[in-house]
C-alpha cells in the first residue's frame, strides 16, 4: 500500500505514557497537518518515525509501503523513504552543505552508481534558486551559524535534493517571519506529488495559510481526537485548543 500508516502506537518516556494508542494513515498524495498544545506529543511522534532512541516503544506498528520501519535505525528509516525535517536543525562544523548533501545522496545509489558532479550540482543550484539561497551557501559548514530561516531552507532544501517518498515537517515554521515562511512553504508546495505523502507538525494555523492540508488532525494528550478539513485548522485558530478539551469533557460525561 502507498500509505505511511501508524496503528495503536504507545510510546512512554521515563515510564511516563506520551503516545497513546496512536493511529494515523497519511497516503501518497497527501498533505496532512498535526496540530495541537504543547507538550501533546507532537514532536515525540516525529523523533519516534524518524528512529529516535530515547524512548520506550510499548506496541504498535509503523509501516511505510507495507514495510515495517518501528525500531529501525534512523538511516535505515531514511533510505526506505522517509525524510524528518527537524524543529531544531544541528549544526554540523567542517561538513558544508554540498557535501552533506551529496553524501546522503551517494549512500543511496547502487554499488555501480556514480553521482555525476555537474548535474548534481546543476540541480542543486536550481534547487537552491527556487528557495533564493545564495548559492555561496554550498560552500558553508552545516547550520553553523545560520538564522532559523536559513536553517529551516537548509532543510527544505535536503528534502527537495533528496525526494523521499514521505515528508515529516516538525515545527518548521517555528522561529520564522513571513517572509521566509512564505518562502519555505513555496518550496514545499513545489514538491506535492501524488507520489509523496507529508505530514505538517505545527502549533499555529499561520503556516496552513501557505500550505494547505487535505486533512487536519487534532493531538491531545497522546491521542488524535479530532480530524476533518483545512477548516479545523481556522477553527482551532478562532476557538483555541480549550475548545477540544471542552468537547472532550462533554463527550466523556
Amino acid at each position: 500500500m502507498d500509505t505511511l500508516q501508524i496503528e495503536n502506537l504507545n510510546v512512554n518516556i521515563d515510564g511516563k505514557r506520551i503516545l497513546k494508542d496512536l493511529s494515523l494513515t497519511i497516503p501518497k498524495g497527501e498533505v496532512h497537518a498535526l496540530m495541537g498544545p504543547n507538550g501533546t506529543g507532537k514532536s515525540t511522534l516525529a523523533k519516534i518515525l524518524a528512529g529516535h532512541g530515547d524512548y520506550e516503544i510499548g506496541s504498535g506498528s509503523v509501516r511505510l509501503d507495507g514495510e515495517e520501519i518501528l525500531g529501525r535505525e534512523p538511516d535505515e528509516i531514511s533510505h526506505a523513504g522517509l525524510f524528518l525535517a527537524f524543529q531544531y536543525p544541528l549544526e554540523i562544523p567542517g561538513v558544508s552543505i554540498a557535501n552533506f548533501i551529496r553524501a546522503a545522496i551517494e549512500s543511496r545509489l547502487d554499488k555501480n552508481e556514480t553521482l555525476d558532479a555537474t548535474a548534481y550540482y546543476h540541480r542543486l543550484y536550481e534547487k537552491m534558486d527556487l528557495l533564493k539561497m545564495d548559492r555561496k551557501f554550498t560552500s558553508r559548514s552545516l547550520n553553523e551559524g545560520f538564522s532559523g530561516g536559513e536553517k529551516k531552507r537548509t532543510e527544505i532544501l535536503q528534502m527537495a535534493m533528496l525526494e523521499p517518498a514521505y515528508c515529516i515537517l516538525d515545527e518548521t515554521d517555528s522561529g520564522l517571519d513571513i517572509d521566509a515562511l512564505k518562502i519555505v512553504a513555496n518550496g514545499v508546495n513545489l514538491m506535492r506529488s501524488k507520489d509523496r505523502g507529508t505530514l505538517i507538525i505545527t502549533h499555529y494555523q499561520r503556516l496552513l495559510e501557505y500550505i494547505v492540508p487535505d486533512v487536519v488532525h487534532v493531538l491531545w494528550d497522546g491521542q488524535i481526537v479530532k480530524s476533518g478539513g483545512k477548516e479545523l485548522a481556522f477553527e482551532l485558530e478562532q476557538k483555541g485548543y480549550d475548545w477540544v478539551k471542552d468537547e472532550l469533557v462533554v463527550a466523556c460525561a
